[in-house]
């Protein structure tokens, strides 16, 4: 039987990233909403149901619906949460193209509930399926391949993950709701997950320390990139998408949009520089190593040619990325058979484009900086320090 033996950098990097998991804690505590009045969202009541009859059907399937049924269900329904647990409810499921929840017996779905003047709840509609379990399923086949396959190596990726969404949703969204500058609010959660998930990756090392800087200097790198187009372009966080429902529904909140641009793609850009300056520092690592005599001159040469490898690839991932989610639109534009002079000058497709090229830049930047790390700040090794003090 092995024993578990851990070095005392290993030691200190998994210390130094629970003292960042209380850090988050802390932040999450001091950033939460107070408690005031309840939002319209906040106040309608929802339940998970599951379908115990189907009382009447007149759906049918409709070509142009790609087979679709459409029309409307009435449904006997049981409430399985929440405060009218129990309750056996009849309601009206409407099924169109584009709201589509078709039901069977032993269906489960979410209802939306509400209550009236007696106190008598009935359903007002039935506007999901109940996914939960087949998410939180999926998510655990995901973490039991990452942890089954990667080892200890596997469960650390896996905290340092969960981290880096804790980190985005308590302290990133907050600080941005309570009027911080989005744009040096998303560095300063992209540098503390970053140290975070190499700490708890490879504890304390130059390795780490060429990496952390390099994932902060490319991610910096990617938003300044956006930043400057944006202003020269111009375009901004008035322009996606969402900026309408962000100004009516975020009116009461001292909210900036205009750097919520540049902030989405400093975290779209994190993971895959991350991956590139991680990938060039360890093995540069693994040369100063093997290989005693190499000098800092040729092992950063060695890190730009290792680096162009993975800069290729990953820099064609993350564009690659971006177009798939953007390509309903890009089926759009052929539909409506927009002229080019249009697409390439419209702001989603501006948008779509400045966010793919500048993640893009920040992975290529991030290959001469790590690279540059790597040769200044891993010392020679300790037999090649000898030669050195012999010859003295």
């Amino acid at each position: 039987m092995t024993k578990l033996t851990l070095s005392p950098r290993r030691i200190a990097g998994i210390i130094t990233g629970l003292a960042c998991f209380l850090l988050l804690a802390a932040g999450a505590l001091l950033l939460r909403q107070e408690s005031g009045e309840l939002t319209a969202a906040q106040k309608r009541l929802f339940a998970t149901a599951r379908v115990d009859d189907i009382l009447a059907d007149n759906a049918e399937a409709q070509a142009w619906s790609e087979g679709l049924r459409l029309g409307t269900q009435v449904l006997q329904l049981e409430i399985l949460s929440g405060p009218y647990k129990g309750y056996v409810l009849e309601g009206v499921n409407y099924l169109s193209a584009y709201a589509n929840v078709d039901c069977s017996l032993g269906t489960r779905v979410i209802v939306r509930l509400e209550a009236d003047e007696n106190g008598t709840p009935y359903v007002v509609s039935i506007p999901n399926y109940d996914r939960g379990r087949v998410l939180a399923g999926m998510i655990a086949v995901f973490a039991l391949m990452l942890v089954l396959i990667g080892g200890k190596k596997g469960i650390m990726a896996l905290l340092g993950l969960v981290y880096t969404l804790l980190g985005i949703w308590f302290l990133l969204i907050p600080l941005i709701l309570r009027g911080m500058p989005s744009i040096p609010a998303a560095i300063a959660i992209a540098a503390l997950t970053a140290a975070a998930s190499l700490l708890l990756l490879t504890g304390f090392s130059r390795k780490t320390l060429c990496a952390g800087l390099g994932c902060v200097c490319g991610v910096a790198a990617a938003g300044l990139f956006a930043w400057i187009v944006g202003e020269i372009t111009p375009i901004g966080g008035f322009n996606m998408s969402e900026a309408e429902d962000l100004v009516l529904r975020a009116y009461d909140a001292p909210l900036e949009i205009s750097g919520l641009m540049v902030s989405g793609i400093l975290i779209a850009a994190l993971g895959a520089v991350m991956d590139v300056a991680m990938s060039i520092s360890s093995a540069c690592q693994e040369l100063r190593e093997v290989e005693h005599s190499i000098t800092s001159k040729q092992l950063f040469r060695s890190g730009m040619n290792i680096g162009r490898d993975a800069m290729g690839t990953m820099a064609n991932t993350l564009i690659l990325a971006f177009a798939g989610a953007s390509l309903n639109m890009l089926i759009l534009f052929q539909v409506y058979g927009y002229p080019l002079i249009q697409i390439i000058n419209s702001d989603a497709m501006a948008i779509e484009l400045i966010q793919s090229v500048a993640g893009s830049a920040g992975i290529i930047l991030t290959v001469p900086l790590v690279a540059f790390f790597c040769a200044r700040l891993m010392p020679a090794s300790a037999l090649r320090q000898r030669e050195k003090a012999s010859r003295r």
